[in-house]
């Protein structure tokens, strides 16, 4: 039987859509194989969000053919597309599957190389996927395609230029499959998400009405949203949160600069003013959430006065998680031809000085939950030390000493103690959540200077 092996780089989408594509490659008969490992397929699901990404890409294309040359490399993804748009495809991919067609990998390997079929069986397939599932806690549901925002910086919208929202039955339909699999977490991600809309019914139905349906599968224990934009964070969407108990108290609302000039520069559609004011108003309907967020260094223009202003706005929000890039140009892309680039070595410093002080708040984040109680979502023994790690629904992963049996189970927890990711915690016999943790039902109108700490520096 042909081994299959899948590897994924990039966001929740690529992720997302390496499971689906590995699921039909398992259905069509192949073995999967972990990718270090020999294999007769390898698929990889790439990215072009920076040079970085694209240089990994072709490093793990040369890579694998070097190591086993007679394997078929499959490549999709928005690398692959660049590719294929500068006409220098890498010579040792065999098959390269455009974006539209992704979820189409299977059918069009299989059509190219007809002779595979013969050896494939499906016979053992079942037993193999519902053993391999069941170890799963958390599953990903792309809900929508495409972008048109053209930030000035990105290439995405070259890639994903095809705007297209999933029917909001067909989604409701997988979560449920997924429920019934063993998945106690849904991430709803895609690649806008917020532009979600079925407008198939009478009334047109949105992100909020979307995960509040999700929120009430039965079996489903948690609904979290991935990264969203900043002018699609609406009032209806907080007040789902805030009623929907099963909602993740947790926003990723990408900053990218928290300089004006800067922002319109890069094309975004707000500026520094906007962004706190919403960030104020998170606060102000879910006390406790969690707000991360992705920045960007040493984009053209930028001087240490506008990298100061985005090192301000990281200390007035106190982002819970950061992600930090440094920026590349894009080939094609307008910021690619833009004056005043900045040196490389003032890009590395001004990250390692913002990662500095993104630590530094997280830290902060996590103190105020210190002895309180939590629930976590427990998905894994670490490889080292034996620990218990899992995320909390405003996403500080913990680790803790427990039992296998409590894998997949969402189980309370106190947090002892920060550590370099996140903190350690102990189990706790009792449900009920201590004074200092508010719940989600007492939090509108509250004006706790406690636990509205966040909202306050905001303003």
């Amino acid at each position: 039987m042909p081994k299959a092996a899948f590897a994924t780089l990039g966001c929740k989408v690529n992720q997302y859509e390496t499971q689906r594509i590995l699921d039909s490659f398992e259905l069509a008969g192949f073995e999967i194989t972990e990718f270090n490992c020999d294999a007769d397929i390898y698929v990889i699901n790439s990215c072009s969000v920076t040079q970085t990404a694209e240089r990994k890409s072709r490093q793990m294309i040369r890579r694998l053919h070097k190591q086993n040359p007679n394997a078929i490399i499959v490549l999709t993804g928005c690398y692959g597309e660049m590719a294929k748009s500068r006409n220098d495809m890498p010579a040792e991919v065999s098959l390269h599957i455009p974006n539209t067609e992704k979820m189409r990998t299977a059918e069009i390997f299989l059509n190219k190389f007809p002779d595979l079929r013969h050896s494939l069986d499906i016979q053992t397939v079942s037993q193999n996927t519902s053993k391999r599932r069941n170890l799963r806690t958390r599953a990903m549901i792309k809900v929508q395609d495409g972008c048109d925002l053209y930030c000035s910086y990105c290439s995405i919208p070259f890639t994903r230029n095809r705007m297209e929202s999933r029917p909001f039955e067909s989604i409701i339909a997988e979560a449920e499959s997924l429920a019934e699999k063993g998945y106690r977490e849904i991430v709803v991600t895609g690649v806008l998400v917020g532009s979600y809309q079925d407008c198939s019914q009478a009334e047109c139905r949105d992100l909020a009405d979307l995960l509040r349906s999700l929120a009430n599968i039965k079996g489903i224990e948690r609904v979290r949203l991935s990264s969203i934009e900043p002018t699609q964070v609406t009032e209806k969407l907080l007040r789902t949160f805030l009623e929907e108990k099963r909602i993740c108290n947790h926003l990723h609302i990408p900053l990218q600069s928290g300089d004006s000039s800067i922002l319109r520069a890069m094309n975004r559609p707000y500026d520094r003013d906007y962004y706190l004011k919403l960030c104020e108003r998170v606060y102000h309907f879910l006390p406790n959430a969690a707000i991360t967020t992705d920045i960007l260094t040493g984009f053209p223009g930028e001087t240490e006065e506008a990298f100061e202003n985005t090192m301000d706005v990281v200390r007035r929000v106190h982002f819970a998680r950061t992600h930090i890039f440094r920026y590349s140009a894009r080939p094609g892309t307008p910021a690619a031809l833009m004056p005043d680039s900045v040196a490389e070595d003032v890009k590395e410093e001004r990250s390692h000085r913002l990662a500095k002080l993104c630590k530094e708040v997280q830290n902060q984040y996590i103190s105020r939950f210190l002895g309180g109680s939590m629930n976590v979502l427990v998905e894994a023994k670490e490889a080292q030390g034996g620990l218990l790690s899992g995320y909390t629904e405003n996403y500080i992963r913990v680790l803790f000493a427990g039992g296998s049996h409590l894998i997949g189970k969402v189980t309370p927890i106190k947090l002892i103690s920060p550590i370099e990711d996140g903190a350690m915690a102990e189990t706790l016999n009792a449900l009920q959540p201590e004074a200092d943790i508010i719940p989600l039902s007492l939090v509108q109108g509250t004006r706790n200077p406690n636990v509205m700490v966040y909202y306050n520096a905001v303003k």
